[in-house]
């Protein structure tokens, strides 16, 4: 029997990783109103945030009816938090993309725009076209959330590297094997 008032609520972590990078424009982005409105609409109930070297402090926040948030700079592992996840958004590391994708967590990848020769989005934008996950900005995040349907996203099995290798090394000039 479920509880009728909702006061039995199931906790629904969203685990944001920056991995060791300073990526403040993603952490700013997790911290704005409109962002956490639309993880709360969507049935979320924890903001945990891994900021990296980043300088900039989100809010921290406990009050009933709102997202639950917490923050820290590195961890020695995050594959639990990863594990414990129910949305994970991170940025576009290849490390930190395939430990969720093989963990078969949803995932929401944030390009950091800042970055010249961003060889990162390529991957996360061939993974995103393959519907393994989604590819945003920090400027449209909030747009993903609300737009995404998390039904949609298929598997991805390890074993398909090669397409999106060869896919990355013709970007890079490179000729296919």
């Amino acid at each position: 029997m479920g509880n009728e008032d909702g006061g039995d609520k199931t906790r629904r972590v969203v685990f944001v990783t920056v991995g060791t990078t300073s990526f403040d424009a993603l952490v700013r982005a997790m911290d704005s109103e409109h962002v956490k409105k639309e993880l709360l609409a969507k049935g979320y109930t924890n903001l945990l945030i891994q900021m990296g070297r980043g300088s900039f402090l989100p809010t921290k926040s406990e009050r009933e009816g709102s997202l639950a948030v917490d923050y820290f700079t590195f961890s020695s592992s995050i594959a639990d938090h990863l594990r414990s996840a129910s949305l994970v958004i991170s940025h576009a590391g290849s490390g930190s993309i395939f430990e969720t994708l093989r963990l078969r967590k949803q995932l929401i990848v944030v390009v950091n725009e800042d970055l010249m020769d961003n060889h990162q989005s390529e991957l996360a934008d061939e993974l995103a076209n393959r519907k393994h996950l989604y590819c945003a900005s920090p400027h449209t995040l909030h747009q993903t959330i609300s737009d995404m349907d998390l039904n949609s996203l298929l598997p991805y099995t390890p074993g398909d590297a090669t397409p999106v290798a060869n896919h990355i090394n013709r970007f890079l000039g490179f000729p296919d094997d």
